[in-house]
């Protein structure tokens, strides 16, 4: 491959980096896939060689907080600093910023929605952020969010509270909880007159509950409420199209289930609502239709915006569905084998329509940050240990990348753990 060719086209033409890397292993190792197989470890042993993390000498197990990039995602990114090194303002404004709009076009793509309605930044709070504070509520004007939403939204809500006087309130669950109507109606049943947004997690970070985020946005319109979603933990593990929610507005970071580069999100806002939604950060037309109105960053990485390319190549030759259902079958697979351990407790449902990666567990006697310190000083397994509201308990996350033996040493750690306590 010519080093100007792949610079030239980028992510999206045929010398991409995924081509020359990975797109030959990713087609023979379909010879091996099975529709009928449950684990198809030959296959996903080719996915695993594709991350420098399945080599590492820490078992990473908190993909929930940010996930490695594979290897093509890692070259990208050099690739494009490389290149940028050589004279930011030519390279940086002049080449990599043509390169925004196939990227939009792409992660519309992926999302399933209109590129006029992708805005790209950096993370999940900047897209979220963005619309809570570009809101045009009013004192009085209520929104309806939970305990267990994401804390830097939680703060922006309280901000626009002490700012402008609109009242936030918040929900409280006791999850995990196998009942779709039992959430909406705790929803439903918190509006008043004066309701005006409900915020939704769409998978609860602290525990892994998928909130059924449809349902809450269907019975919220007929009322006249607009409806937000933090599609942090959802977005590129989940097998569902963005306007599929129903919801107006959605933000999400990509360095999660999408593996691309730390600091890239995306946000996307239904195309009638943009017009209202004051940027974030100023524009000099502000209450333009534009969806590029909120990308007036300034001076940023465009060679992490344009590595995103890459993963979305890499995400795209896996397929979501069948990347959705390998993550929840590694998550299964551990807990269904730790719940049976004396003194273990699983805190998250196992059922593919209430979670996907992420389970709490604990052991009796143990505080989480106790739990989460020995699985690392003693096992060298990295997760994380939650402690808020009624959560208690250590979040563990694996990714695509994960293999089924290091699953099973996460399962031994907690069961000589559990021995001791």
């Amino acid at each position: 491959m010519k080093k100007s060719a792949a610079l030239g086209m980028g992510a999206f033409g045929l010398d991409s980096l995924f081509n020359e890397i990975h797109a030959a292993d990713f087609q023979n190792a379909e010879k091996f896939w099975r529709d009928d197989s449950e684990t198809n470890d030959n296959y996903w042993g080719t996915i695993q060689d594709a991350y420098t993390a399945s080599k590492s000498e820490i078992i990473i197990l908190n993909n929930g907080g940010v996930s490695p990039s594979p290897i093509v995602v890692q070259q990208a990114l050099e690739k494009y600093n490389k290149q940028a090194a050589q004279g930011p303002s030519y390279y940086m404004w002049r080449i990599m910023d043509k390169g925004r709009e196939p990227l939009r076009q792409r992660l519309a793509t992926l999302g399933g929605c209109d590129p006029e309605e992708i805005a790209i930044n950096r993370n999940a709070t900047e897209a979220l952020n963005t619309v809570i504070f570009g809101l045009p509520l009013q004192k009085g004007d209520e929104v309806i969010g939970t305990k267990f939403d994401y804390p830097n939204m939680m703060n922006a809500w309280r901000q626009r509270q002490l700012r402008d006087g609109i009242v936030y309130k918040q929900l409280s669950f006791e999850f995990p909880i196998e009942n779709d109507e039992q959430i909406v109606k705790a929803y439903e049943d918190a509006i008043t007159p004066q309701t005006k947004i409900i915020h939704i997690t769409h998978i609860v970070n602290w525990i892994g509950q998928i909130m059924p985020v449809k349902k809450i946005s269907q019975m919220a319109h007929k009322k006249g409420i607009e409806v937000i979603v933090d599609g942090a933990h959802s977005f590129a593990l989940l097998d569902f199209k963005i306007p599929d929610l129903e919801c107006d507005y959605f933000g999400t970071s990509l360095h999660k289930f999408l593996s691309a580069p730390v600091g890239s999100g995306m946000m996307w806002i239904k195309k009638d609502k943009i017009a209202k939604i004051w940027p974030l950060v100023c524009n000099q037309e502000p209450t333009s239709a534009d969806i590029r109105k909120f990308e007036t960053l300034g001076t940023r990485s465009f060679c992490i915006e344009q590595a995103i390319g890459e993963a979305i190549n890499f995400q795209e030759g896996i397929g979501t569905k069948r990347k959705q259902e390998r993550i929840h079958y590694l998550k299964k697979y551990w807990a269904e084998r730790a719940k049976e351990i004396p003194g273990v407790k699983i805190h998250t449902s196992l059922k593919p329509e209430y979670s996907c990666a992420i389970a709490g567990v604990s052991v009796e006697g143990l505080k989480p940050t106790e739990l989460d310190s020995k699985l690392f000083s003693d096992f060298k397994i990295h997760t994380v240990g939650i402690s808020y509201e009624s959560v208690q308990c250590v979040r563990v996350t694996p990714h695509v990348y994960t293999k089924i033996s290091d699953l099973d040493k996460l399962v031994d750690a907690l069961e000589k753990i559990a021995k001791k306590v």
